[in-house]
């Protein structure tokens, strides 16, 4: 039994739910902004949810305010946002923090079981640019970063936020675990 299973989440439309209301599929948990340079990516985001849902995978999109304020509308506004702009179907819950004091019991557990994400090194590099360099290395870097998690609630793989859904690393870690029993 998973302990991200049991950890409350509040859905978009005030609904209350948990990870274990998707026990036996194969999660891809993404923290997103309307707001951000990234923000296309709900795009292949929600084509990915499209191919393999009935696989068993859902992506789930946990809207987040953390960086530079790239997502500082209501429920309402990202859903409506990401229903009209991008025809997002895949589940989305209520704004959290990510980083920080505030940071949401669900992130404080993707960041403690898997501290490091594939791909971050350049995009690491590119935000030390723009003076942002986390202070913990475990920290989410930024907006639609990928946390996989298998049909057992065990998160196996983390991705930078500029890992892209159509990446082969993603795709190719998505398609094992599906391929996978719980």
């Amino acid at each position: 039994m998973s302990a991200l299973y049991d950890i409350p989440l509040i859905r978009i439309d005030g609904t209350a739910g948990s990870l274990a209301d998707y026990r036996g599929k194969v999660l891809l948990a993404v923290n997103v902004a309307s707001k951000c340079g990234l923000t296309p990516q709900y795009e292949g985001l929600e084509a990915l949810y499209q191919a393999k849902h009935s696989e068993g995978l859902e992506v789930l999109g946990f809207p987040a305010n953390d960086f530079k304020g790239q997502e500082p509308g209501s429920e309402d506004e990202i859903r409506d946002f990401c229903s009209t702009t991008y025809d997002v179907h895949f589940p989305l819950f209520s704004k959290i923090s990510v980083i920080g004091e505030a940071q949401h019991p669900l992130y404080a557990e993707l960041t403690r079981a898997q501290p490091q994400a594939t791909g971050d090194g350049p995009f690491r590099e590119r935000l030390k640019g723009f003076g942002v360099n986390p202070e913990n290395p475990a920290d989410v870097l930024w907006n639609f970063e990928k946390f996989l998690i298998n049909r057992n609630g065990e998160v196996v793989a983390r991705f930078a936020p500029d890992v892209k859904a159509d990446d082969s690393r993603l795709v190719s870690a998505i398609e094992a675990e599906l391929a996978k029993e719980a």
